[in-house]
């Protein structure tokens, strides 16, 4: 009996981690929609009691409202979708693009400290140049299809993704560095063995902060000057003053941004399996 209950122990705080995990998450996300309901039950309020003004601030109502007229009857660009696919499509371009750049110049400068010193203080000088600036440029020399939108979001993204490389790159372990061409690695295959490993927590870290960058790119592109995105109908909201326009397609783009993110965290899970778990999981 002694030896069918050590055995079973072990299953038994298996099954109680499990269900005190599944409450936990009951519990967190029981709270996360309350706050939400508090919030927007606030705000609804707020704006019908005229605490707040209705026309400056719209109600999560109309702002639903908005949202649904979209869908069914389109924008005055054309339809949602097509709207959505726009802005996603630079986006997308901007943060591949930028973020291959981004990790191959990080790797290179990381490991050449000559090629580093020769180019940090063009780098600081790009990087200082404020984005709005470059985005009228991109514009004017670009003009207002999807080009002018990517550049700016390569721009966003590039640097971001760089930075982390470079820092990743300066931070891998000496010790292992070392160890490596004791044993005869080339430099190759440090880079790739050791170094890259090494760098890859803090270059999947850049990607979730990056894509955020992008997206941001592509909006203000189409912001400053386009035919279709979801940037223009921010901008055509603005100036009819129309809040529950600019409202509905901030949550559209909080949306994207959210589906993004999940689809970075998984991609982020298979790279670095070998990773610790975290101590103290807080779910950013």
């Amino acid at each position: 009996m002694v030896a069918i209950d050590a055995q079973a122990n072990p299953d038994n705080r298996a099954q109680r981690a499990a269900a005190r995990a599944t409450r936990y998450r009951i519990k967190v996300n029981a709270f996360r929609i309350g706050l939400l309901v508090a919030l927007l039950g606030g705000w609804e309020g707020a704006a019908r009691l005229e605490w707040i003004d209705p026309f400056f601030f719209a109600m999560p109502s109309t702002i639903l409202a908005q949202i649904w007229d979209w869908m069914i009857n389109g924008t005055s660009q054309g339809p949602l979708w097509q709207q959505v696919l726009v802005t996603l499509e630079e986006t997308v371009l901007g943060f591949l693009i930028g973020a291959v750049g981004g990790i191959i110049a990080g790797l290179v400068l990381g490991r050449d400290k000559f090629l580093a010193d020769i180019f940090s203080i063009y780098i600081k000088i790009a990087n200082s140049v404020p984005r709005v600036v470059l985005g009228s440029i991109f514009i004017i020399a670009l003009g207002l299809g999807m080009a002018s939108k990517v550049a700016l979001a390569v721009v966003m993204v590039f640097f971001v993704v760089f930075g982390n490389a470079f820092q990743g790159v300066r931070e891998a372990d000496r010790n292992l560095i070392a160890n490596a061409r004791i044993l005869g690695a080339s430099r190759w295959q440090v880079t790739t063995a050791v170094v890259i490993p090494s760098a890859l927590s803090w270059i999947t870290a850049s990607l979730h902060v990056s894509f955020g960058f992008a997206l941001v790119g592509a909006v203000v592109g189409e912001f400053l000057g386009s035919r279709q995105g979801l940037g223009l109908m921010i901008a055509t909201a603005q100036g009819t003053f129309n809040a529950a326009g600019v409202f509905a397609a901030m949550i559209v783009l909080a949306v994207v941004a959210l589906a993004a993110e999940f689809l970075i965290t998984l991609l982020e899970d298979r790279l670095v399996k070998w990773r610790p778990a975290q101590l103290a999981d807080t779910g950013f």
